[in-house]
């Protein structure tokens, strides 16, 4: 019998990669990764000077079809497999990253009316333009008593989708009016593989607010949030748009799109799923206590336990939200990656000219002058804020700081501290999960930043006080994603009859692992403390300024 492979493809944030897997043993045949065309739009629509306002992140739906049809030929020609010997494929996705749509499933942002309204392209998960919206939905839902709010940290924030919807509704009535459905990319890309419209269970529990049990939010809630979402319930098509779990079947391949993928017709789809929750299978975590982390340009992080416990400040918990039969916690960081290469944009000339001559990226050149220090050494302090708060706080309103320079700092002082400050973060949720009855026992690390950075996994692991294990692959949501595959395909096709056989296959997780150092532990504890302090005065509402800032910039570019 030949050996038969999946396909799992994951689309981040500015990128999308593809790997072609082995479902015997998990050995990935081939990858390949396409970076989008238009990138995050956050300054201009394409083609036009069209500013868009504040807190803006969008993107174009074309380029998730142009990568789509570049990397799935793209491993298939790499590894040189037999295509009747590919089996399935799944899909995972940055959430919530919403398409408006027409009945045919045709993006709005592709209509000539349509191409210089912003309303009418992709929002990205990170679009904070909804705040205000997500701030209303939180006020009336308290002022109700929905006990939904509860399963999400006690609020919810722009990046969830009822917010980003009331804004279209809002803003751009003419989009709204327009628009058949809202959908999600991922579930959007398989309803173009498959014909048939499905919703994946992982980004709908998430971040649409929903369970297998209770549903949706009742339309009375919404209608007391605002007339306008009178018919969101039309928008999310709750009739014909089943609620899926990942490694189910949603569908077999159809032959148009077979052919621009290179793959055979009929091969099993899965529903697709989210692209930090994905890592779940991928990693092995699925008993009670089992954290890992997804170390991006954002960070992830994921909780199995085997009870629900309500768990303030967190993004949500769902059953079967990771793995079948448990309780999958969600928390997480709005901007890791983002803050250091934010940094190594501002560096100056001296550390330019030494990264160019050692032909390295001049964020190496940071990174590597920043752990020459030692823990405290530079008498700085920050907080991670440079793309708001997502977990504990959940405010997208706030901003960044740094407290202790002096005109001797250096940018690898700075970068340091940033690197601390989002280690601080990590553990304040760490903390937060075992306060309400969820201690971690293991602790798996994901990512370009786990797997290439040991500087900052061992800083973080000094942080934490436990040990860290670093996932074995470089495409661990890819993986996730063709176990799914695994899984969807089944037995008879030469996968699997059930998520845990594939996983127990397929899982790839390394040797390598940091231990905590007590001396760097004791230092980094006490300035965990001041960490916390500077976290609650300016997270809480003893000093609002970073809001006061906010406003007065968004009164300055109208």
């Amino acid at each position: 019998m030949s050996t038969k492979y999946t396909v799992g493809i994951d689309f981040g944030t500015l990128s999308g990669r593809a790997v072609l897997v082995d479902v015997a043993n998990g050995r990935e045949a081939a990858d390949c990764v396409m970076d989008y065309p238009h990138a995050v739009m956050d300054t201009t629509l394409p083609g036009t000077d069209l500013r868009l306002p504040p807190d803006f992140a969008l993107q174009h739906p074309r380029d998730y079809l142009d990568v789509l049809f570049t990397v799935v030929p793209g491993v298939v020609k790499k590894s040189g497999v037999d295509p009747a010997d590919i089996i399935g494929l799944c899909i995972d996705f940055t959430s919530c990253t919403l398409v408006p749509m027409d009945e045919a499933g045709t993006p709005l942002c592709f209509f000539d009316e349509f191409k210089q309204n912003p309303h009418a392209y992709v929002k990205l998960w990170k679009h904070h333009a909804a705040q205000p919206y997500a701030n209303r939905i939180n006020t009336i839902a308290k002022a109700r008593g929905e006990r939904w709010l509860a399963r999400y940290g006690g609020k919810i924030s722009s990046e969830w989708l009822f917010p980003k919807l009331w804004e279209i509704a809002d803003r751009a009535p003419e989009v709204w009016s327009r628009m058949a459905y809202a959908i999600e990319a991922g579930d959007w890309l398989s309803w173009m593989l498959t014909g048939n419209r499905t919703r994946n269970l992982v980004v709908t529990g998430y971040k649409a607010i929903y369970t297998p049990e209770e549903g949706f939010p009742s339309p009375k809630f919404f209608a007391a949030c605002s007339p306008c979402l009178a018919d969101v319930y039309d928008k999310l098509d709750l009739e014909g748009t089943p609620v899926v779990a990942a490694g189910t079947t949603v569908g077999t391949l159809l032959p148009e799109m077979a052919e621009k993928l290179g793959l055979c017709p009929g091969i099993a789809i899965s529903a697709s799923t989210a692209d930090a929750h994905v890592a779940a299978p991928a990693l092995g975590c699925c008993r009670h206590g089992d954290m890992f982390g997804i170390f991006g340009t954002s960070a992830c992080f994921m909780v199995q336990a085997n009870e629900y416990h309500e768990v303030p400040g967190i993004c949500g918990v769902i059953p079967d939200g990771l793995m079948p039969g448990t309780y999958g916690y969600e928390a997480g960081l709005c901007c890791l990656g983002d803050h250091f290469a934010w940094l190594a944009a501002q560096a100056p000339a001296e550390y330019k000219a030494e990264a160019e001559a050692r032909g390295i990226p001049v964020i190496r050149v940071l990174i590597e002058r920043a752990a020459r220090l030692a823990p405290g050494e530079s008498g700085i302090l920050a907080l991670n804020w440079w793309n708001g708060n997502r977990c504990i706080l959940v405010d997208s309103d706030l901003s960044g700081l740094f407290v202790g320079m002096t005109l001797q700092t250096r940018p690898e002082e700075l970068m340091r501290a940033l690197i601390e400050a989002t280690a601080f973060a990590t553990r304040l949720i760490f903390d937060n999960f075992a306060e309400h009855g969820i201690p971690i026992h293991r602790f798996v690390a994901a990512g370009g930043i786990a797997r290439k950075d040991p500087f900052t996994m061992q800083l973080y692991a000094d942080v934490l006080g436990i040990d860290i294990r670093i996932a074995g692959s470089t495409q661990i949501p890819a993986l996730g994603s063709a176990i799914y595959a695994a899984a969807a395909a089944g037995s008879a096709r030469g996968g699997y009859d059930s998520v845990f056989d594939a996983v127990e296959a397929m899982q790839n997780v390394s040797d390598t692992v940091y231990h905590p150092n007590p001396e760097a532990t004791a230092v980094y504890d006490r300035l965990y403390t001041e960490y916390l302090r500077l976290h609650d005065y300016f997270g809480r509402g003893e000093n609002d300024v970073m809001k006061r800032l906010r406003a007065i910039r968004t009164e300055a570019v109208k």
